[in-house]
């Protein structure tokens, strides 16, 4: 699976531990930055991440800022995005099970690393369930693209 890690400066450091992890257990990321601590913009960092998952240059996406909030609102401007923030591990299964969330959105002030390494892990490895949540999850896609539309 390849997956696209993305963070502004409140989120470098998770997403340091988040990408030594992953590498480990055998995925193939693409890390876009950011490098260092220094100040940046999220919804840059969260926008480049969601079109390379819209488009289909990575299976899926992990972003991190400081509390996952700005990062995720910027993802999901992004057609074809379902990003959750996630700060728990039921969250981030429901998220893929119900939601087919396609990018996962972590705060690095909020989690602590251990926590977030299981979130990580749980989003990666649940299936979308399908059946009755799949016409939901077609709603949502619906309602993105009729505002499309109204452009």
């Amino acid at each position: 699976m390849k997956i696209v890690l993305a963070s502004d400066h409140g989120g470098f450091q998770l997403k340091e531990t988040i990408k030594e992890h992953l590498i480990k257990n055998g995925y193939t990321i693409t890390d876009i930055g950011v490098y260092n601590t220094d100040s940046v913009d999220y919804p840059d960092y969260g926008k480049r991440a969601a079109e390379m998952v819209a488009n289909k240059e990575s299976d899926r996406g992990i972003i991190i800022c400081g509390t996952g909030i700005g990062i995720s609102i910027a993802a999901n401007k992004v057609n074809g995005i379902r990003c959750a923030l996630c700060t728990n591990e039921f969250m981030a299964k429901m998220s893929r099970m119900h939601n087919d969330a396609n990018m996962l959105a972590l705060g690095e002030r909020v989690l602590g690393k251990g926590i977030a390494l299981d979130i990580v892990d749980i989003w990666l490895s649940t299936e979308f369930e399908g059946g009755r949540h799949e016409n939901r999850v077609k709603k949502l896609m619906e309602i993105e693209k009729n505002n499309r539309d109204e452009d």
